[in-house]
């Protein structure tokens, strides 16, 4: 995707302001909204009267996991005009504040729209803020956004290259000359996918790319018109997990040679491994894991930021986060500046830097 292209979401101790006055700026950018309500705790009050600001966080597909995500944070960090004390059982948010999970394409358009102000914030993939941040990979050639910080890593995906199990590809290097499903544009995964297939010699001009949403790749890969299919996300992927039932699936691991040097040269990449059974009877696999990241602009003001973090890592967002399902469950704050390659914000890490509960969530 070219960037700016208009869009069609360690222990216990951690050693206003753009907001939009209406909801109607959500149209503005061309993308969909759902607004959520309630969250946690936060210290920051509107300097006059409590009037409703609106904060906006782009994640991605509302089939996707950064969607989901980013509802339980917008639900965390908001508490709108009226609420009922948190204390009383009521919202714990920024007073005030409402927060928009907005459905988006994905990390490249999440970086673009936070660079560009129409969004506030945005989650976004490890490599791609990287990138982003030092103007390298699919942002050669553009002024490095040098402006990006981060709120927090929330968790960990993992990259997934998948193949039909009947099929005579053994491994990525096989991927020469092969249909390659890379992601929806706008998405971080393509990035990921030329990355990757670049390790182990299949250069961009040596295989035939795709840029397909996941129900269309799952479809054309049971079908036989796509070879392999590229995705990052948290296993098991429901679309993946529906195709397994019906068509045998195997994943081709990121090893030896070509993948001890991709994650030492890009550190942002960690060992992964998609779980045993994960997709019908697919065999485990080593793969790269890759952080979703929560950013925003260095502009941000520091209270602000400072109250959506305590908000993030309140009590009562712990609970929804739990409740989220087992992603939810991964969220945590001692893994929160775990692999950063971009600034904290100052805001968040004074948050940080405050001694804290150790976070007793669901393990």
């Amino acid at each position: 995707m070219r960037r700016g292209e208009a869009p069609a979401a360690a222990g216990s101790r951690f050693g206003r302001r753009r907001l939009l006055r209406a909801a109607g700026g959500a149209a503005a950018a061309g993308i969909g909204g759902t607004v959520w309500l309630a969250g946690g705790a936060s210290p920051w009050r509107l300097a006059a009267q409590e009037e409703a600001q609106f904060f906006r966080i782009g994640t991605g597909p509302t089939t996707g996991s950064y969607f989901t995500i980013g509802g339980i944070i917008a639900n965390a960090i908001s508490n709108p005009p009226g609420s009922r004390p948190c204390e009383s059982g009521g919202s714990c948010g920024v007073p005030g504040l409402i927060a928009i999970a907005q459905t988006t394409r994905g990390s490249i358009q999440n970086v673009d729209l936070v660079a560009s102000k129409s969004l506030d914030s945005g989650l976004c993939q490890s490599d791609v803020a990287f990138w982003a941040y030092s103007g390298n990979g699919p942002y050669s050639g553009s002024k490095p956004l040098e402006g990006l910080r981060a709120i927090a890593n929330l968790y960990q995906e993992s990259l997934h290259v998948v193949v039909r199990a009947d099929s005579p590809i053994e491994s990525i290097g096989d991927l020469k000359g092969k249909r390659v499903s890379l992601g929806e544009r706008g998405a971080g995964t393509r990035a990921t996918a030329i990355l990757v297939l670049g390790a182990y010699g299949v250069g961009e001009k040596r295989f035939v790319g795709r840029q397909l949403p996941i129900a269309e790749a799952t479809a054309q890969l049971r079908d036989g018109k796509i070879d392999a299919v590229f995705l990052v996300g948290s296993a098991p992927v429901p679309a993946l997990a529906e195709l397994a039932q019906t068509t045998p699936l195997r994943m081709l691991p990121v090893v030896g040679e070509a993948g001890e040097k991709l994650r030492r040269e890009h550190p942002f990449l960690t060992v992964d491994i998609v779980p045993e059974g994960s997709y019908g009877d697919a065999a485990a696999a080593v793969t790269v894991g890759i952080g979703t990241y929560w950013l925003v602009l260095a502009g941000l003001d520091d209270e602000l930021a400072f109250g959506i973090t305590k908000s993030l890592w309140h009590i009562a967002t712990r609970k929804l986060l739990d409740q989220g399902g087992p992603l939810g469950r991964r969220i945590r704050v001692e893994h929160a500046l775990v692999g950063l390659p971009i600034p904290i914000h100052p805001g968040a890490e004074r948050y940080y830097a405050e001694p804290h509960e150790p976070d007793r969530g669901v393990e």
